[in-house]
């Protein structure tokens, strides 16, 4: 009986780990969809931005999308300074203009690397999924099974943004100085 009992907690304490990135890995989606727009409130973006007080901000997907519905019912109903949140899902091919932030979970495809250098420059805030100069201005990363998140802010001041103070200190790391 003692060899069975050790033999089960050896199982457990095995798949332990394997339950914990398993409920790590469902929560990530949703955790990230929900950081997209709530990073929204604390970015300035350049009034020529948009093109009218009450245009939405638009948060575009491309290159894979790792929410489905999750993100669409996360921002469902949320404004931003009187400004809706809408969700747009790019081709690979198509262009990521009017976006106000590009999000991207393959951040060195092809169609990626293409739609950064076309943000670089724009008002868009750039999310990607890797912090290894992937080159985005918001980057996701893995930390003790939490998502978060590095800012490099000399990106967004290149794209015309202000980041807010706020949000830099929630960072983990803001690279470039403010």
């Amino acid at each position: 009986m003692k060899a069975a009992a050790r033999l089960l907690i050896a199982a457990v304490l095995c798949l332990a780990p394997i339950a914990t990135a398993r409920a790590a890995d469902s929560l990530e989606a949703p955790v990230k969809a929900t950081y997209l727009y709530k990073f929204v409130p604390f970015v300035e973006w350049p009034a020529a931005a948009f093109t009218s007080p009450t245009q939405s901000v638009v948060l575009c997907v491309l290159v894979g999308d790792p929410f489905g519905a999750v993100l669409d019912q996360a921002v469902r109903g949320q404004k931003v300074g009187g400004r809706p949140i809408s969700v747009r899902r790019l081709a690979r091919t198509e262009k990521a203009t009017g976006c106000h932030v590009l999000y991207l979970s393959a951040p060195r495809a092809p169609a990626a690397v293409d739609a950064l250098q076309s943000a670089h420059g724009a008002p868009v805030l750039t999310v990607t999924d890797q912090a290894s100069g992937a080159g985005g201005i918001v980057n996701f990363v893995l930390r003790e099974n939490r998502v978060r998140f590095t800012i490099d802010p000399r990106a967004a001041a290149h794209n015309g943004l202000t980041i807010s103070s706020k949000l830099l200190s929630l960072a983990l790391n803001a690279r470039g100085g403010g």
